[in-house]
Order: structure tokens, then sequence, then C-alpha cells
């Protein structure tokens, strides 16, 4: 199976940054893409930005955020920057394999899925 780990959560400044990372372990080779999902109580789990063939970012993140992949590491990074309250929320790492880039925005389509890392932004 495959295992992933979030990192780099935490209480950060409206306005300010962090650099969320994930660590894929275990059958790291059945990878072929992973993505980042976010959600807050009584919410539905939200897409927020993908890296597979190509590269994706939700429309609330456009702009001000980057996901980059080091295969080699088998990680996978969230830049944000200029946070809002909005962006607070418990950030997955989730990874999937064999489907190209197909249905990316559907936490369902994603087989692995780290544990999460909180998120608060202050105001």
């Amino acid at each position: 199976q495959v295992q992933l780990e979030e990192s780099g959560g935490g209480l950060v400044q409206a306005g300010g940054s962090l650099r969320l990372s994930c660590v894929a372990s275990g059958r790291t080779h059945v990878i072929s893409s992973m993505a980042w999902f976010r959600q807050v109580p009584g919410k539905e789990r939200e897409f927020v930005s993908y890296r597979g063939i190509s590269t994706y970012y939700a429309d609330a993140v456009k702009g001000r955020s980057t996901i980059t992949r080091d295969n080699a590491k088998n990680m996978v990074v969230l830049q944000l920057n200029n946070l809002k309250p909005d962006d607070s929320a418990v950030y997955y790492c989730a990874a999937r394999g064999g489907m190209d880039d197909y249905r990316f925005r559907e936490p369902a389509s994603y087989v692995y899925w780290g544990q999460g890392t909180q998120v608060i932004v202050s105001s």
C-alpha cells in the first residue's frame, strides 16, 4: 500500500504564506498523480490543486499557489501565498494511479489519503 504524510500546517496571519509538504512511502511506484484537498467541519471536501500530467488549481487559490512534485523524493509541495481566513481548513494530500488527469476534482477518484494537516489563518 501507499502511505501519505502531510506537514507544514499551523497558525499564520492573513497575507502570509505557508508551504505544505506531502511525502509518500510504501508502493510509491503505483502513484501517477497527487493532489491537495481541504475540509472544514460540516462541509464537503474541497479540491485545491492537482499535479499529474498537467497542473490544475481551484479558482479559490489560482494566482497565489504553486504545486510542485519531486518524484525522486516521492513528495508533492503546495505553496500558498497571500493567505486568507477562508483558507483555514484541514489540508489533505491524496494520490492515485492509472487515471491520467481524469476526475481530478473528485475526492472519490483518489485511493490514498494522508491524515491531514491543519491550517489556521488569523485575520
